[in-house]
């Protein structure tokens, strides 16, 4: 299908962009990557006669400190995050799990705050992220505020982002001493199917603190918290993949009918419990 006419504009500063948006209204849509944007308009689903590109604007792609936290800039592609040495050394699990994401031509071009703003509830990110406890800045006429990201996915393509608004970075944690981190996930055609976060603090030999994401198989991303509590109290590793096959709330797509996620979620929250627990250096 052939893409209708638009204007592309590509402002320098979030002032600039907000203009341009409060300017052309509905009819303008803002875009760093464009990997997910341009795919809904060449399908027909989405129609804009103005583009706002915003990836010029410097401080949406830097990648730095912010205090104990990671700021990543919201456009950011996944391949600078994943090749940023400040990232490979101190959130290295945050770079393997973008070095799984799609493909490089994908890695090079889409953006961590384009992932997360169009939510595509077939996604990585979304789901490593609510893991590790993360925050979304998001930038607007009224300012800045800061969105936790479990309150930040409300849904399939939806979003706590208001008219105008523009996911300014996100803020990542650091991994509390005596944790660790392990994401997998089971993929067709470079989509994921199923999606598994882990974070595990142990202390004394014993787990801590635990918070264990799940994604792909729902409407968004979501904590186990159950399973989570049984984490901490020691329950065996068969327990917690029963509970986490009870806990999460798949639904049926292309990917697989819902007895079947639900046993997928199981297996590889075993396993990613697991491997979060023996990176982190200690069992139950």
């Amino acid at each position: 299908m052939r893409l209708t006419p638009f204007e592309i504009h590509t402002p320098t500063t979030l002032e600039e962009a907000a203009g341009l948006i409060s300017r052309h209204g509905e009819d303008a849509v803002l875009y760093a990557g464009g990997t997910e944007l341009l795919l809904v308009m060449k399908l027909g689903f989405a129609e804009y006669g103005h583009l706002i590109d915003i990836k010029g604007i410097p401080e949406l792609s830097a990648i730095d400190r912010d205090g104990p936290d990671l700021r990543i800039g919201g456009c950011a592609t996944h391949r600078s995050i994943e090749t940023s040495a400040l990232v490979r050394d101190d959130w290295p699990a945050l770079a393997e799990m973008l070095r799984g994401v799609a493909n490089v031509r994908v890695r090079g071009s889409g953006t961590l705050g384009g992932n997360l703003a169009f939510a595509d509830p077939h996604s990585d990110p979304a789901t490593f992220l609510l893991a590790v406890g993360a925050q979304v800045e998001v930038w607007g006429a009224g300012g800045r505020r800061m969105v936790p990201i479990d309150q930040f996915v409300l849904g399939p393509y939806w979003t706590a982002l208001e008219a105008g608004e523009v996911i300014s970075a996100v803020l990542v944690p650091p991994v509390p001493a005596g944790g660790a981190v392990a994401h997998r996930k089971i993929a067709f055609h470079e989509r994921p199917a199923v999606t598994v976060s882990c974070m595990v603090r142990n202390e004394g030999g014993r787990v801590a603190e635990a918070r264990i994401a799940v994604g792909s198989v729902g409407l968004a991303p979501a904590r186990l918290t159950a399973t989570e509590a049984a984490m901490m109290a020691g329950e065996p590793a068969d327990r917690l993949q029963a509970l986490a096959q009870d806990e999460c709330d798949p639904t049926e797509d292309a990917n697989g009918a819902v007895d079947y996620k639900r046993h997928l979620v199981g297996v590889l929250v075993r396993r990613t419990v697991d491997e979060a627990r023996a990176r982190a250096g200690g069992t139950n």
